[in-house]
């Protein structure tokens, strides 16, 4: 585990199974309709049940670089923030992914949440490279806790599951001073 302290706000990386973190929210690297199939999506409503998927049903679309938000089901966490990260190919990137990080942490800071968790946003099956995944979320938590210092937020994690997104990601918490 990796940490660094900013502003009193602490950012942390660790390796494992998002479902399992003991934080106010996960979040869910997911698609625009919000059907929860493959991946960390499909672990989330399997683990937390059927309510994740009826809920996100309600919701309906939500567009690449935004984000959502239901209540855990059975999950330790108390919500989970579905982020829309971008497909590979679609164009403009780079940008749809900062979007639906600064999204996902705005949102949990206007529910007045203290703990985020979340996973490599679009660097699974949507094929975003996972270098440039790490430096876009490690950039954003960095700039999100910089600019706002009233922020309900005490930790931002990233939650990473495979040695190789790992690497990545601690590289660029290696570049925080």
């Amino acid at each position: 585990m990796s940490e660094k302290t900013i502003n009193r706000k602490t950012l942390q990386l660790v390796q494992g199974d998002i479902t399992e973190r003991d934080v106010d929210a996960i979040v869910n690297a997911a698609n625009s309709y919000l059907q929860h199939g493959g991946g960390v999506a499909g672990a989330i409503v399997r683990k937390g049940g059927q309510i994740i998927q009826e809920e996100s049903n309600k919701i309906g679309f939500v567009p690449v670089g935004n984000a959502a938000i239901t209540g855990a089901g059975k999950l330790p966490c108390k919500y989970v923030i579905h982020a829309v990260g971008p497909r590979m190919g679609e164009g403009d990137e780079n940008n749809k992914l900062k979007n639906a990080v600064l999204n996902s942490l705005r949102l949990s800071s206007e529910k007045g949440l203290m703990s985020i968790s979340l996973p490599a946003i679009s660097s699974g099956i949507f094929g975003f490279p996972k270098d440039r995944c790490a430096e876009i979320l490690v950039r954003e938590a960095l700039n999100y806790i910089k600019e706002n210092p009233k922020s309900s937020l005490e930790l931002i994690e990233f939650c990473v599951y495979d040695d190789l997104t790992m690497e990545y990601f601690k590289k660029e918490f290696d570049k925080i001073s």
